[in-house]
C-alpha cells in the first residue's frame, strides 16, 4: 500500500501576530496577509514607472538568469513587497521554507515573485534559492514508482505537500519527499513549465 504524506498544520495569522508567531512556531505552510489599506498607502513610486526607467542602478544585480524562471523560498520568514525596496510596504509574510515561487522580474538585489495562488510581490534575492521545488495542489496526487501512470502508486501526497525535484522530463517529475520518492505529473502541482527539462 502506498504510503500517504499529509501536509502538516496550515496557519492563518493576523498581521499584528506574524512576527512573534514566525520566530516562535515552527509550522509547515503559513502566508500571511497585511490589510490591503496598509499594503496601497503611502508607496514611495509607482512600480510601473521605475520598471520603464531601467537604470543602471536597476540592472547592477541582475542575476543573468532567464525570466520568468522558478526557485524556491530558500528562508523561515520572508517578506513579500509591494514595491522593490525596503520602503515599500509588506503585503506578505512567508515563513515557509522550500516552497516554490515564480521569479517574473528584476530590479537590482530585489526579484518580483508569484506563488501558487497568484500573490505576487518583491522579495530580496539572498531569501531565494536556485532549488527547485513542487507544491502538489487542488488534491491529493499519486506519485508512480516510474513516469508512467500504469506503474505503481508509491506515494500519495497531499494539497499543499512540498517536494524537491531531482528530475523532470515530458509531462513528469521524480519527486523526494521525506525521505522517499517518485513521479508525479506536472500538472498536478506548482513549480515547473510544461515541457521543461530539469536534472
Amino acid at each position: 500500500m502506498a504510503a500517504r504524506i499529509r501536509l502538516p498544520l496550515l496557519v492563518f495569522l493576523p498581521a499584528a501576530a506574524a512576527a512573534v508567531v514566525a520566530a516562535a512556531v515552527a509550522v509547515a505552510a503559513a502566508v500571511v496577509a497585511y490589510p490591503a489599506a496598509a499594503a496601497a498607502a503611502a508607496q514611495p513610486a509607482p512600480v510601473a514607472e521605475m520598471r520603464a526607467q531601467r537604470s543602471p542602478e536597476a540592472l547592477r544585480n541582475t542575476s543573468g538568469l532567464p525570466v520568468p524562471r522558478f526557485a524556491s523560498l530558500r528562508a523561515g520568514r520572508a517578506f513579500l513587497r509591494a514595491g522593490p525596496g525596503r520602503e515599500y510596504p509588506v503585503r506578505w509574510v512567508f515563513i515557509r521554507p522550500g516552497v516554490p515561487l515564480e521569479v517574473t522580474d528584476e530590479w537590482n538585489l530585489w526579484r518580483r515573485v508569484r506563488d501558487a495562488e497568484g500573490a505576487e510581490g518583491w522579495m530580496d534575492r539572498a531569501m531565494l534559492s536556485t532549488e527547485r521545488t513542487f507544491l502538489v495542489t487542488r488534491q491529493t496526487r499519486n506519485l508512480h514508482a516510474r513516469p508512467d501512470v500504469a506503474a505503481p502508486v508509491v506515494l500519495r501526497a497531499e494539497p499543499g505537500v512540498v517536494g524537491r525535484i531531482t528530475g523532470c522530463a515530458n509531462r513528469w517529475c521524480r519527486l523526494e519527499i521525506e525521505g522517499r520518492a517518485g513521479w508525479i505529473l506536472r500538472e498536478h502541482g506548482f513549480g515547473t513549465y510544461p515541457d521543461e527539462p530539469i536534472g
